[in-house]
């Protein structure tokens, strides 16, 4: 901590009177509180100005006077008491005490901060690289550890000495960096991810730079254009052992969004001390409830508005704290430490870039954008079909009916209750009238029946989890019930957990699970018995984490160390264990090639080891597209299915926190999203469903759900305000599908995101960085709902952008700043960005119907006058349509007075031979006295009907034939 300055040899003195005013000092892992200056043993007097970045660890002292060629002593202390940003949790359990804190060599203080750490770590991590070499495709080392240094030195928490660094250049914008013991191979993540086979990235243009520290062991990343440090993990906290894994980063900034999936009061994070636990389990949106699927992703914008992604590709129990620093802390209770960064730059470039890691999200039916209805508790079929009357009677859009549980006998998969009998016959009414059926597929099945083929089936084809070196199946009870027993007596998990049924749980990694799954689901579509054969077009997976009613298994766990790890994550229900309401972690399951793994290691990979053999089996049996939607997720799971957010409750925050759930799993490569609009718990009220419905018609996955018992909140169960309400908002939806279709084919083949936070096309303007109460569809239309009672305005924020009014198409005159807008009861304010083109089409109560409807297009101008948009068509159904190139692509671009419509891809004809017949241009400075068509060189007559409003700005083209496939040029003058 001392400079020590000598004048060796002093024979000159410059005559501009030269003196050191600044000292620069780095590596310096504490903050320096006080300087001193002495020149022969007396000490200098005057104030000097002391700076300090811990991400960088770099002090300056400026204001200094040591004259050239005079001999200083310039020392300095330090703070020696951790800045409380600074600690990093040395004992995350719950028991923390000083006691044991100092047994760990930590130091324990007391703080008033709420959530910053007692007991925290004051030295640095016992890793040190011992071999390292760096090549052009990546950099590899081996680690040390420092026996002194150690914490915890016992059994599973005993840190391991034989660790292994990678660091792969995949790509100029994606590096992995990995830690793994060399010696003693540990569980990896079996998620294929698309890497290429060889890194391809070169020096000259990679977008980051990496660094190993040698003592302690760290790595850090930068920006190579910036220099901005975006990973940093040469922190105290690095561990490394068989049941407990950590490691801490310094971040680049506060803006950090993602991970899940929990209940997120915010769309960012908030880094005032916070811990959120990843377990998927059968656990209702909660604040810091951990809940049905795992995303261990996160996005980061820097301060200068660039972004930066990383997925650690871990799939045990696991946590992570945000601390002010700002840091990350991972904590994880096995596998390895597998990191994956996309660059970007921009937040859009981020979910771009980590979809072609993971893999894009699946394109969807077109029928699976109209809106749908189920709810938990339909009696009987007659039931159901009453409700598609009333619903067909209010002329409601809609296209979707669902069944629940209810449907199967005793709620025992593939099997039909006789109050459903009905059902098979409904089924194919309803779809001859353009509607689709999607029932529910639970996991666990019913083992306590005395005639139940599946189960038997199964059991030939060792399909079911068992108890680890035993033929054992690993019972449980989930919702199938005796059938002895009064299921009135059953509707509470406390009764299914006396009185259902024994359940097993198929293990999806294997193959014989995967083609016995096939078979059972195809006997549901093609039943023996014709009648009873279930023409569905939609699978709907639920219950997948796995649920189970009793905690772990029905006659109990019988490996404590698994079931209760030696560091429990901060989980709901931490004092419970990991087999609350699921099977034990002993449970033994099997990869496809025959590797043994625990359902401890692999429990998060449940539901995403069930969903594409679900989708592969919907397409093989109905030879169509459809549609799979997912409870539980891990990344790579919107390949293959949608998610929605959950059993929601009836109540005014959960439309706020709906929009962040979409938002995020927009991050996670998952586009087909929605909440159970109006709520599944609990009666929804008047209002309350009514600003709900407004805002799930802009859902990519629209569905009003709810759960039994409650009252009925179909959008025909309410009265006539209400259901014109919902007619209007649903006919919107209906008028843009075209658009979303749009939107959700850029998703599938380049990764963008449909549900849009703002900052993705904004991110220069930081305003937008905490907006999470509006979200965009795509980059060009403003989603403004109320979700809040007794409103009837809403404050939006508009970026420097020009907007129009949806509804008015006026210029708003609205850009960069906040307003309150108008929004009575049946109103959601809408808005679409200068320089986009949307495509639409006339609405009708079925998309098979809307699809053969005119189409137009909305042209907004920018103010350079500018505007531009494409749509994606083809026959909605076709599995592969995109891959197989059978569709058609036709661009949009306007510039001063010309609208150019050009085909891009042309390998579909419609058969309804659509033709726009609409276009309206917003944004036109003047009179507009004549309009042209052409089409190759020649004008197209007859000339078009137009109209042209001052006031608006507006100009409108009526009476077009326009065949959707073929190019035209518009000019106006």
């Amino acid at each position: 901590n001392v400079l020590q300055m000598n004048a060796t040899h002093s024979n000159y003195t410059d005559p501009n009177n030269l003196k050191f005013e600044e000292i620069k000092i780095l590596g310096l892992s504490q903050e320096i509180i006080a300087v001193s200056v002495s020149q022969n043993n007396a000490v200098q007097n005057y104030p000097v100005n002391i700076t300090y970045d811990p991400v960088k660890k770099v002090t300056v002292i400026r204001g200094l006077q040591l004259e050239l060629g005079k001999s200083y002593t310039i020392s300095w202390t330090l703070n020696v008491n951790i800045n409380i940003n600074e600690r990093f949790d040395c004992h995350p359990n719950p028991d923390a005490t000083k006691e044991k804190c100092e047994q760990l060599g930590c130091s324990w203080e007391e703080t008033p901060n709420q959530g910053a750490p007692f007991c925290y770590y004051n030295s640095s991590n016992p890793y040190s690289i011992e071999n390292l070499n760096y090549s052009s495709t990546g950099i590899t080392a081996t680690l040390s550890l420092d026996s002194a240094k150690v914490r915890a030195n016992e059994g599973p928490m005993a840190p391991i000495s034989t660790l292994r660094v990678e660091v792969i250049y995949h790509l100029n914008n994606m590096l992995q960096f990995k830690i793994s013991d060399y010696q003693s191979p540990r569980y990896e993540v079996p998620v294929p991810l698309n890497l290429p086979s060889s890194p391809t990235s070169s020096s000259q243009d990679r977008l980051y730079e990496v660094v190993l520290q040698t003592k302690p062991f760290g790595i850090q990343i930068r920006r190579r254009s910036t220099g901005t440090v975006i990973w940093d993990s040469s922190l105290p906290t690095f561990t490394f052992s068989d049941m407990f894994i950590q490691i801490s980063t310094r971040l680049a900034s506060q803006y950090i969004y993602g991970f899940g999936e929990v209940e997120h009061p915010s769309f960012r994070h908030n880094m005032s001390w916070h811990t959120w636990g990843m377990f998927t389990r059968d656990q209702p949106p909660g604040y810091k409830m951990n809940s049905y699927g795992y995303q261990p992703f996160y996005m980061a914008l820097e301060e200068d508005g660039n972004a930066h992604g990383v997925l650690l590709l871990n799939s045990n129990a696991m946590d992570v704290t945000f601390q002010p620093t700002p840091s990350l802390t991972y904590r994880t209770t096995g596998g390895i430490l597998d990191f994956y960064m996309v660059l970007g730059p921009t937040p859009e470039l981020v979910v771009q870039e980590y979809t072609e890691l993971v893999g894009r999200p699946v394109m969807p039916a077109y029928w699976s954008l109209g809106f749908q209805l189920c709810r938990y508790g339909y009696a009987n079929d007659s039931e159901i079909a009453q409700l598609v009357e009333e619903m067909k009677a209010a002329q409601i859009p809609y296209d979707v009916q669902y069944s629940d549980i209810d449907y199967m006998v005793r709620q025992i998969d593939f099997t039909l209750s006789p109050s459903f009998a009905g059902l098979p016959a409904l089924i194919n009414k309803i779809k001859a009238e353009g509607m689709r059926f999607i029932i529910i597929l639970d996991p666990a099945i019913s083992a306590n029946e005395t005639n139940y083929p599946p189960f038997t089936r199964g059991v030939e084809n060792d399909v079911f989890m068992k108890r680890p070196d035993t033929n054992e199946i690993l019972f449980s009870k989930v919702l199938s019930r005796k059938d002895y027993l009064n299921p009135c007596a059953v509707d509470a998990q406390f009764g299914f957990s006396l009185y259902a049924a024994y359940a097993a749980f198929p293990d999806f990694f294997r193959n014989s699970t995967v083609e016995w799954w096939k078979k059972e689901i195809l006997e549901v579509y093609n039943n023996p018995n014709s009648s009873q054969s279930l023409k569905f077009d939609g699978l709907w997976i639920d219950m997948n984490e796995p649920a189970a009613f009793v905690n772990g298994a029905v006659d109990g766990c019988r490996n404590d160390l698994l079931n209760n790890p030696p560091y429990m994550p901060h989980l709901g229900s931490r004092s419970a264990g990991l087999s609350y309401k699921t099977p034990c972690m002993e449970a033994q399951q099997y990869l496809a090639d025959g590797t043994p793994v625990r359902h401890y290691d692999v429990h998060n990979l449940y539901g995403w080891s069930q969903t594409k053999p679900t989708l592969e089996a919907l397409q093989s049996i109905t030879k169509e597209r459809g549609i799979v939607i997912t409870r539980s997720t891990y990344p790579s799971s919107g390949r293959w299915s949608g998610h929605w957010l959950g059993d929601n409750t009836a109540a005014w925050d959960q439309l706020h926190k709906s929009v962040v759930g979409m938002l995020e799993f927009s991050l996670f490569g998952i586009s087909y999203t929605g909440a159970d609009i109006c709520g599944f718990f609990q009666d929804t009220e008047y209002e309350m469903c009514l600003r709900w419905m407004q805002l799930g018609a802009f859902y990519p996955f629209s569905r009003n759900h709810n759960g039994k018992g409650t009252r009925r909140q179909d959008p025909a169960a309410w009265d006539d305000r209400f259901k014109d309400a919902s007619r209007r908002v649903l006919n919107i939806r209906y008028t843009l599908l075209p658009y979303l279709y749009t939107l959700l084919h850029d998703a599938h083949a380049h990764g963008s995101t449909v549900v849009r936070p703002l900052l993705h096309e904004f991110v220069e303007d930081r305003r937008t960085w905490d907006i999470d109460e509006q979200f965009l569809w795509g980059p060009a239309l403003l989603i403004s709902p109320v979700m809040k009672p007794n409103e009837t305005s809403v404050e939006a924020y508009f970026p420097d952008a020009r907007w129009y009014d949806y509804y008015t198409v006026s210029h708003t005159g609205f850009r960069g700043e906040l307003r309150n807008l108008s929004a009575p009861l049946e109103h959601i304010n809408l808005h679409i960005r200068g320089g986009y083109i949307l495509p639409w089409q006339l609405p009708a109560n079925t998309t098979v119907y809307s699809r053969k409807n005119a189409m137009g297009l909305t042209v907004a101008l920018d103010d350079s006058l500018f505007a531009q948009g494409h749509l994606y068509w083809d026959d909605g159904v076709r599995i592969d349509a995109y891959e197989d190139g059978v569709y058609l692509l036709t661009s949009f671009t306007a510039n001063q007075t010309i609208l150019d419509i050009t085909v891009v891809h042309d390998n579909y004809t419609d058969p309804n031979n659509l033709t726009f017949t609409d276009i309206s241009i917003l944004g036109v400075p003047s009179n507009v006295q004549q309009v042209t068509v052409s089409q190759n060189g020649g004008t197209v007559p007859p000339l078009p009907t137009f109209s042209y409003d001052s006031n608006k700005k507006l100009l409108t083209i009526t009476d077009l034939q326009l065949q959707l496939g073929q190019n035209y040029t518009l000019q106006w003058s």
